[in-house]
């Protein structure tokens, strides 16, 4: 069976909303009941590979014969937006193959080392005190998206980046502006040439950091307009991200007061806990990729030009991973998931997120331990259909 064989039947559709923002859309679990690789229907009505089994997906993240070149007319595109423009995508390292992928990946791996980022530890406990300063100082109630996971993130990524200090009040603003759909296209092109002045005329500005050791280094294959573009993708995806995942981890806990309960009484759970909910949130769920040559997994053949979603955030409660998946437990291995990916594309800021959770969570919950919801769970927006799972708004009051 291929993905146009067969007639459209009983199939999900991609995105789908879900009715609790860290739970899989009852679709996306239905699908998985017609076999580890099933159909789904994009909103143009063109059919693409849904993959649910974890085996399988991960056979398939590690197949060079999947391609995540957005330029190619076959890649399957996910909303209205995206089918538009999505012959002009080129962003690097995310929407490369090797070879060029991983050129442009071995630039980065050296900032991106565990030792390197762990590092990074005490600047983003100081970073998570000023956020927690600001918010205290507004007093309640406040909306933990807007005055703590969006504002830490950025600053995290300021720092990293090295970029000069009296510059990061514009920096931040055109970050925000750029990733929070309030002009988008405008922001980035200011970004771009704050960057692109910063590589040249300005870079005596720059500050120790990855984007002055990317322009220090030699062009070789890289050129300094590819370095800037690269800069923002990896600005663009680390920030929303991991905003994301520190809205959602926050409602979650707080939505489960019993585990919560259970991290205050002994920290030392907090590094296992940030596993566990990366693996129960699933923030990205959607992977995309299109074959480029036919491949036989799961009992179908995918042709090539097939497109391929993996659906991570029922990949990452499968029952061949672990007993129970719908229980928050982190009293059991929590690191076999797939919530960075997995292969080749593999997120390279995996360890940076995973240290800025863990700071950002406990340091919230240990300043402010009567945190508490400020209106009903059901009442409080999240993101309907996205690719990236998180929370519109997240009022709380203590």
């Amino acid at each position: 069976m291929t993905a146009t064989e067969e007639p459209v039947t009983e199939i999900a559709a991609f995105p789908q909303d879900r009715t609790c923002p860290y739970q899989p859309p009852s679709g996306y679990r239905a699908a998985a009941g017609h076999g580890p690789v099933s159909q789904l229907e994009l909103y143009d009505g063109r059919v693409v590979w849904g993959v649910t089994g974890h085996l399988e997906a991960r056979r398939l993240l590690a197949d060079a014969r999947l391609s995540t070149d957005r330029r190619n007319p076959a890649f399957p595109a996910t909303t209205e937006v995206v089918g538009r423009i999505r012959n002009r995508l080129t962003p690097p390292l995310v929407g490369v193959d090797d070879p060029v992928h991983k050129v442009q990946r071995g630039r980065l791996i050296p900032s991106f080392t565990h030792r390197r980022i762990t590092a990074l530890r005490p600047r983003i406990h100081e970073i998570a005190g000023r956020v927690l300063d600001t918010l205290v100082e507004k007093g309640p109630p406040g909306d933990l998206v807007t005055d703590f996971a969006q504002p830490l993130p950025s600053m995290v990524m300021c720092h990293l980046l090295g970029v000069p200090y009296e510059d990061h009040d514009h920096f931040e603003a055109c970050t925000t502006r750029m990733l929070s759909g309030e002009n988008p296209a405008i922001a980035m092109g200011e970004l771009r040439t704050y960057l692109l002045a910063l590589a040249g005329e300005n870079r005596h500005k720059l500050n120790e950091g990855l984007f002055g050791d990317l322009v220090e280094a030699p062009e070789g294959e890289v050129s300094r307009a590819d370095l800037v573009d690269l800069t923002v993708v990896i600005l663009g995806a680390g920030f929303e991200t991991t905003a994301s995942m520190l809205s959602l981890g926050i409602f979650t806990l707080l939505d489960n007061p019993e585990r919560l309960a259970e991290l205050r009484a002994d920290p030392s759970l907090w590094g296992a806990a940030g596993e566990e909910l990366l693996r129960y949130t699933s923030i990205t769920d959607g992977i995309t990729r299109v074959a480029t040559e036919d491949i036989e997994i799961g009992g179908v053949t995918i042709r090539k030009d097939d497109g391929i979603i993996f659906l991570t955030s029922v990949l990452n409660r499968h029952e061949d991973v672990r007993e129970d998946p719908d229980v928050l437990d982190w009293h059991r291995p929590t690191r076999n998931h797939i919530a960075f990916g997995f292969g080749a594309h593999q997120c390279l800021g995996q360890n940076l997120a995973r240290i800025i959770q863990e700071v950002a969570l406990q340091d919230l919950f240990d300043r402010l331990p009567d945190l508490r919801l400020a209106t009903a769970a059901e009442e409080i927006p999240f993101r309907p259909g996205a690719a990236v799972q998180g929370m519109l708004k997240l009022p709380v009051t203590w």
